[in-house]
């Protein structure tokens, strides 16, 4: 089951929305929030949260940009509208994102009765699911293709539960010396797993679209299923 669903904010200042499904017929093992691109909470992302209530998820995505413009869709492969999202990231508050994030997961929580919380996110989300990690209480994080990670490698000491990043080695947004400095800062982590994509560019775990490379994305998207069964139950 889908609907739009209204999460207040951590301080009661305000309300926005959320994408949630949840499993048919049967009660959420736990839940997921699933963290947006900077192309709003897209046909793409619904369908990675009704692919995670399809395994038995109860899976959230905020519209993080909703101080920004509520409610937006835009799509990777029109330029105007890729040209839209690249000023709407630049007008982002990423800690405020964070925070919005960090209210999600308390709606999630009261939803699965206290249980277990994972995040998921890609590219912006990507880099918000590793800052998640390291400021909330989150259970498990998954990060997609996460930009600017590599300027964030001084929060990893407040990291204390499982967190898997993948890592196209291709990545136009993140180059390769962006990506040495990942690995050197998290590769001995105890609670970081990184997966590398050789040949794979920004985007290819995407559900649709022309940046879509289908066998990386299956792959990875089993490495993050088995995570979270291990991780969340």
């Amino acid at each position: 089951m889908t609907q739009m669903t209204r999460i207040s904010t951590l301080d009661g200042s305000g309300e926005f929305d959320g994408y949630c499904a949840t499993p048919q017929g049967r009660r959420p093992k736990a839940a997921i929030v699933v963290i947006q691109e900077i192309f709003g909470v897209n046909a793409g992302i619904r369908r990675k949260c009704d692919r995670l209530a399809e395994a038995g998820y109860l899976a959230i995505a905020p519209d993080l940009f909703w101080r920004l413009e509520p409610g937006i869709e835009l799509g990777p492969d029109i330029e105007p509208q890729l040209q839209r999202a690249f000023s709407l990231m630049e007008q982002f508050d990423q800690d405020q994102g964070v925070r919005d994030i960090e209210a999600t997961i308390k709606e999630a929580r009261l939803r699965c009765d206290g249980g277990k919380v994972g995040a998921v996110g890609y590219c912006l989300g990507g880099r918000l699911a590793f800052m998640t990690a390291a400021r909330t209480d989150v259970d498990a994080s998954v990060g997609y293709y996460g930009v600017g990670i590599d300027n964030l490698l001084g929060e990893s000491k407040a990291i204390a539960k499982p967190v898997m990043l993948h890592i196209p080695q291709e990545d136009h947004f993140v180059d390769k010396d962006a990506q040495a400095r990942i690995h050197a800062g998290l590769d001995d982590h105890p609670k970081v797993v990184l997966h590398d994509y050789p040949g794979e560019d920004h985007g290819f775990a995407t559900e649709m679209g022309a940046r879509r490379s289908p066998a990386s994305a299956d792959l990875a998207d089993r490495r993050t299923a088995a995570f979270f069964a291990e991780h969340l139950g």
